[in-house]
C-alpha cells in the first residue's frame, strides 16, 4: 500500500502541531460509516459468543519491567516502518522473547493498522497455537494479552475492541473530555477488559487519576507535535499514588533506556518502532526484557 498524504497527516497539521486533532477529525467523520455497516446490536452479539478477556493487569503486575511489545506497520511522523508486516509473526517473536503483553496498531489511515491483525495475533498467540519444543515452552504462560491501541472516544470502538478479542484497550486523555473519558473506562471494565488509560501532561494526569484507573500510561510523545521529551515519564512518576501501574511509552531503543526506566519506578514499558525496524526482532526484544529483570 502507498504511503503517501492520503494515508497519512497533512503537512501543514505538522507544521501547527495539529497531528492529534487531524487524526481524531478523521475518526469521527469515519464512524458513523463503520456503525450502518455493523450495528452495534450485532457486535453486542459477538461480544457475547467472545472468549473471557485475559488479565493485562496481571500480567504486568510482576517483578522487574514487563515488556508490551507493539505490532506497528507505519506511524504519522515516519511513514512506512516495515515492508513485509507480519504481526502473527512479530507477536510470536515477542512472546519467545519473553513480551508480558502485545499492544496492536489498529488504526487504518495512520498506521495502517487493522482489527484483523488483532485478531491475527490473538490466534497466533492462543493456547491452542502454541508449538511446544522443550520444557521452557512449556513454562511460558497460556494465551498472552492483547491490547487494542487506537484512537477511541465511542462506546462502540469499546465493543468493537472486545469482539475482535482484545484484552486491554488504549484511552487517551488528551482527546477525551471528563464524562467520556469515566464513561469509556466503566465500560471498558464492565466488558471485562483493563484500560491503559494515556497521559502526557501533569493537567491530563490529574483528570486521569479522577477516574480511579488501575494502569496509566505515559507517553513521552507529545501527540500534537510528536516530539519525544524522555523525561516526562520521570517527573510524571513521582505524582501517580501506589496501586497503579506506569506504563512509559515512547522514545524507548536501548536496555540503558529500559535501566533508567526501572529507576523511575515505571512497572512496564511499551515499545514499537524499535522493535519492529530491528533486524532481528527477537533478539531485540529479548534485549529489552533482560534490561527490566
Amino acid at each position: 500500500m502507498h504511503w503517501g498524504m492520503d494515508m497519512s497527516v497533512s503537512n501543514l497539521a505538522k507544521r501547527r502541531g495539529e497531528i492529534l486533532d487531524e487524526i481524531m477529525g478523521y475518526h469521527r467523520e469515519q464512524l458513523p460509516k463503520i456503525m450502518r455497516a455493523t450495528p452495534l446490536e450485532d457486535l453486542r452479539a459477538l461480544v457475547s459468543l467472545a472468549t473471557p478477556p485475559l488479565d493485562f493487569y496481571g500480567a504486568l503486575n510482576l517483578p522487574g519491567v514487563s515488556l508490551i511489545a507493539e505490532c506497528k506497520k507505519a506511524s504519522p511522523s515516519k511513514g512506512l516502518l516495515v515492508a513485509n508486516y507480519a504481526p502473527a509473526q512479530l507477536a510470536r517473536d515477542y512472546v519467545k522473547a519473553g513480551a508480558r503483553a502485545i499492544s496492536v496498531l489498529t488504526d487504518g489511515r495512520h498506521f495502517q493498522g487493522s482489527l484483523t491483525h488483532l485478531r491475527d495475533v490473538k490466534e497466533a498467540t492462543s493456547p491452542a497455537n502454541r508449538v511446544i519444543k522443550d520444557e521452557k515452552d512449556l513454562r511460558r504462560p497460556l494465551g498472552i494479552p492483547v491490547l487494542r491501541k487506537d484512537f477511541i472516544f465511542d462506546p462502540y470502538q469499546v465493543y468493537e475492541a472486545r469482539a475482535a478479542g482484545a484484552d486491554a484497550l488504549l484511552l487517551i486523555a488528551a482527546v477525551l473530555g471528563d464524562n467520556d473519558l469515566q464513561e469509556l473506562y466503566n465500560l471498558t471494565v464492565r466488558l471485562g477488559m483493563n484500560a491503559l488509560v494515556e497521559v502526557h501532561t501533569e493537567a491530563e494526569l490529574a483528570r486521569a487519576l479522577a477516574i480511579q484507573p488501575r494502569i496509566i500510561g505515559i507517553n513521552n510523545r507529545n501527540l500534537q507535535t510528536f516530539k519525544v521529551d524522555f523525561a516526562n515519564t520521570a517527573r510524571l512518576r513521582q505524582a501517580i499514588p501506589p496501586g497503579i501501574l506506569v506504563v512509559a511509552e515512547s522514545g524507548i531503543h536501548t536496555p540503558e533506556d529500559v535501566k533508567q526506566l526501572a529507576a523511575a519506578r515505571v512497572d512496564a514499558i511499551l515499545v514499537g518502532e524499535t522493535l519492529v525496524k530491528s533486524k532481528n526482532v527477537y533478539e531485540k526484544a529479548r534485549q529489552l526484557v533482560k534490561a527490566g529483570l
